[in-house]
């Protein structure tokens, strides 16, 4: 949270390509002092280090990659950073599975860690920094040469124009901005109540508690082993690589909007099936009595068909849309300081769900919970319906255009593009 909400800042004072080898960095050192910790005071240090270089990465990425993108790929390409993460927790389950057979075994899972952060900060090296920081910073030269490495002739003029115009606006509005200026505009309240709504509805709709109780699902479909949260977690991880996947090719095709309408009610139907799953093995419906194993044998069936539809249709909505959304409907020098509260909004919205989830449960039972988290994903729906306008294939500054005309209303002197996304 608190690397999220500096990292913001950090981004728009020192440039995204500084940010992330500052978030390498970071959590390199975290990494090593988890692996060299003597006691568990130190391995939480090395946590907290870790936790905010995931944070400052968390803002950084999908900014750079938005930035450096070409408006019609945009989506996909942002959405390629969700399936590194998905990819990489893939990778770090497979890895954590063969340090099992190694002494000092959570010394290597930990301390391994280090390696990816190394590698992309060398890599990062190689790379240019954002063309459009850049160009705000007054760095023309350097932003025109790297936009000439991702656009042909005729579309670099186009390019330069339009973040020339840009670049007019913002020196003319203010040169640096700072968290209590987001709300000052009425278009900028309105992005950023779109951005974050769509942040807090990603951890909200439950991926995470469906994550959590993963386990219990498979095992009421009579599956038991020693090794099966680590299985369970190469399965699930599998899914959402997978599913991530599917949402790379989707997000530029169907749209942000559509895509994230889609995943919603997916994720509504496979919640109400676990629920339905869970209410119906606590009730006298599967009495140990009468129909004994073959209730909870097919019931557990029910409940994993769930889970796996749940997966299905979250992974390449709800999973990639909210980063893909952040990363390009706000203005250049907001860019950094709203994807870095809207990012805190996620992780304090992690942090709710994971601290009530299991009080929830021992209140309202599985079958409740999973009925109320099925409720709050319909008022996602209604939400993305109301406030999250469509931005496939639109460049930044036709987004910026959007939201006046949202907060304001068309001109006239023009098509508006509320009227086009209608």
């Amino acid at each position: 949270m608190i690397g999220a909400a500096g990292g913001g800042w950090v981004n728009d004072a020192y440039g995204r390509k500084r940010a992330t080898l500052l978030a390498d960095v970071v959590f390199a050192i975290g990494s090593l002092v988890m692996c060299a910790a003597p006691d568990p005071y130190v391995l939480i240090l090395g946590r907290l280090l870790v936790g905010l270089g995931v944070g400052i990465a968390s803002v950084t990425a999908p900014v750079y990659i938005a930035e450096a993108s070409p408006s019609e790929i945009r989506g996909g390409l942002v959405g390629m950073n969700v399936l590194m993460i998905t990819g990489g927790q893939f990778l770090s389950y497979l890895v954590n599975l063969a340090f099992t057979e190694v002494s000092g075994t959570w010394r290597w899972m930990l301390g391994v860690a280090v390696v990816p952060a190394i590698l992309q900060f060398i890599l990062m090296l190689l790379l240019p920094e954002s063309p459009r920081w850049l160009y705000l910073k007054n760095e023309k030269a350097k932003a025109v040469a790297v936009l000439a490495k991702i656009y042909d002739s005729d579309r670099l003029e186009e390019e330069i124009d339009q973040l020339a115009a840009a670049s007019d606006d913002e020196v003319q509005s203010k040169k640096s901005v700072s968290y209590f200026d987001v709300f000052k505009s009425k278009e900028m309240r309105l992005a950023f109540f779109a951005g974050a709504g769509l942040q807090a509805f990603q951890q909200f709709t439950g991926i995470n508690t469906v994550m959590y109780y993963s386990p219990t699902i498979v095992q009421m479909a009579g599956f038991s082993s020693n090794q099966l949260a680590l299985l369970l977690s190469l399965i699930v991880a599998a899914m959402n690589a997978a599913g991530t996947i599917v949402g790379i090719f989707l997000i530029d095709r169907c749209g942000r909007r559509r895509l994230a309408l889609t995943s919603l009610s997916g994720v509504i139907i496979s919640l109400l099936i676990l629920s339905g799953a869970f209410f119906l093995q606590s009730t006298r419906f599967c009495d140990a009595h009468t129909l004994h194993g073959n209730c909870g044998s097919s019931l557990g069936w029910f409940a994993v068909s769930g889970l796996a539809l749940y997966i299905a249709f979250f992974s390449p909505g709800m999973g990639p849309v909210p980063w893909a959304v952040n990363s390009e409907i706000y203005p250049e020098a907001y860019r950094g300081v709203c994807g870095g509260m809207s990012a805190t909004v996620n992780w304090v919205s992690n942090l709710i769900v994971a601290q009530t989830f299991l009080s929830v449960i021992s209140v309202l039972g599985t079958s409740g919970t999973f009925l109320i988290i099925a409720g709050v994903a319909m008022v996602a729906f209604v939400f993305v319906v109301l406030f999250v306008p469509e931005t496939k294939g639109l460049t930044f500054e036709q987004v910026e255009k959007l939201w006046r005309e949202k907060a304001w209303g068309s001109d006239g002197s023009q098509q508006s593009l509320l009227a086009a996304e209608a």
